[in-house]
């Protein structure tokens, strides 16, 4: 083994806070990015959690991001330095990666960590509404779930992803922020 790469669909995306070989633009299919896991420990505190992403199964959907490639001797820190960073619900999983702009003619396996709907912290589905009055009202150790939401939103946007459900919320966020003027 040389490298392991390491799917970043949330703010791995824009702060890793590890060394890595490199980074490529990828897609991972059959799973949709949702706001539906709390966050007790970043962006929320344990009697108001916040929300952040996680990835849902969707069988005909694909979730764009980042893939990190990690040298091999660097693995054990990295993963040891990301599993409390995720303690908060999430487990490791694996999957193929597929590269942009290849296409998908490129893909390794890759692996990436997800809120399975079982664990203590999950949330799950809300109107849109609710999701975004709960993210506007909720700080953490990390700081503001909104800065959260804004910082996700425009570093899909940088890397020309789409995703409606995170852009719908970050609406719905910036309207509840103009009413309350």
């Amino acid at each position: 083994m040389e490298s392991v790469w390491l799917f970043g669909y949330g703010s791995l995306i824009w702060r890793p806070d590890f060394e890595f070989l490199s980074s490529r633009v990828a897609w991972v299919d059959g799973w949709t990015r949702r706001f539906w896991q709390g966050s007790h420990d970043h962006r929320g505190i344990p009697e108001a959690p916040g929300r952040v992403v996680t990835l849902i199964p969707s069988e005909n959907e694909r979730c764009g991001g980042i893939a990190f490639e990690i040298a091999a001797p660097d693995v054990k820190d990295i993963f040891t330095a990301l599993d409390y960073r995720e303690k908060n619900g999430y487990d490791r999983c694996e999957a193929p990666l597929y590269f942009v702009p290849d296409g998908g003619d490129s893909k390794v396996e890759g692996i990436f960590y997800i809120a399975n709907q079982n664990n203590f912290a999950f949330l799950g589905d809300a109107p849109i509404e609710q999701i975004a009055k709960q993210i506007n009202q909720s700080h953490g150790p990390s700081g503001s779930n909104s800065e959260y939401l804004f910082n996700l939103a425009l570093s899909l946007r940088d890397l020309d992803i789409n995703d409606e459900h995170v852009f719908e919320i970050e609406r719905e966020l910036k309207h509840l922020n103009q009413t309350a003027q």
